[in-house]
C-alpha cells in the first residue's frame, strides 16, 4: 500500500541529502524514483537539487507533475515541499491513494517567524507518516526553528519566502530562536 511520507526538519538537517539517498537506493535496486521540486527553488540551478554536503541530483518541477506518467516510477520524491500549494499537496495525496505510487516529501515545518508554510501545513495534516529529520542548535539542544539572519542578527519580520542558505539562515532551538541568540557571544 502506497503512503505519503512527510519528513521535515530545520535547515541544515540533511533533508536534501536524505532525499537524494532515497532516490539512489531505489535506483540501486533497479527501480526508478522521480525527484521533484517547486520551480520557485532555483538555488541549485534549473532542474537540480543539491545538498550542503555536495550531493546533487537532476529533478523535474512539481508544476510539471500532470504531464508525467507517475506509473513509470516506483516512488516520487519531493524536495523543498514547504513551498507546495494546498492543491499540489492534494495532487500528491491523489497519486498515493488512486495511482498507488508512494511519495516521500522533504521540507521545513515552519518559516523564520515560526509559522507554517502552506505546503508544510497540508503535508502535516494529510501525510500518512510524519518524521522529523533532526539537527542541533549551537547550544547542543535539538534545533526546531529556522532563524533568518540580517547583518548577523535574527529577524522575525519580512516576506515569508526569501531563498538563501547559511548566509541567510541558521537553525536554533526554540529558546535561542525566541531570544534571537545565534551563539554564546549573544548573551
Amino acid at each position: 500500500m502506497a503512503k505519503l511520507y512527510y519528513r521535515y526538519g530545520a535547515m541544515g538537517s540533511s533533508k536534501t541529502a536524505n532525499a537524494i539517498m532515497v532516490q539512489y537506493n531505489y535506483e540501486e535496486r533497479g527501480q526508478k524514483a522521480l525527484m521533484l521540486k517547486p520551480r520557485l527553488d532555483n538555488r541549485d540551478g534549473e532542474r537540480f537539487v543539491g545538498s550542503r554536503s555536495g550531493l546533487r541530483a537532476p529533478c523535474m518541477y512539481i508544476e510539471e507533475l500532470d504531464q508525467i506518467n507517475v506509473h513509470d516510477y516506483a516512488c516520487l520524491i519531493v524536495d523543498e515541499a514547504q513551498f507546495l500549494t494546498k492543491e499540489q499537496v492534494m495532487r500528491l495525496v491523489d497519486i498515493v491513494d488512486n495511482e498507488h505510487v508512494p511519495v516521500v516529501a522533504y521540507g521545513l515545518r515552519a518559516d523564520f517567524r515560526g509559522e507554517f508554510f502552506e505546503g508544510s501545513q497540508w503535508l502535516m495534516a494529510w501525510a500518512d507518516s510524519i518524521e522529523e529529520v533532526k539537527t542541533i542548535c549551537w547550544c547542543g539542544r535539538k534545533a526546531t526553528f529556522n532563524a533568518r539572519l540580517m547583518n548577523g542578527k535574527v529577524v522575525k519580520e519580512g516576506e515569508q519566502v526569501v531563498l538563501g542558505g547559511n548566509e541567510s539562515y541558521t537553525s536554533l532551538c526554540r529558546l535561542h530562536w525566541r531570544l534571537g541568540m545565534t551563539g554564546p557571544e549573544d548573551k
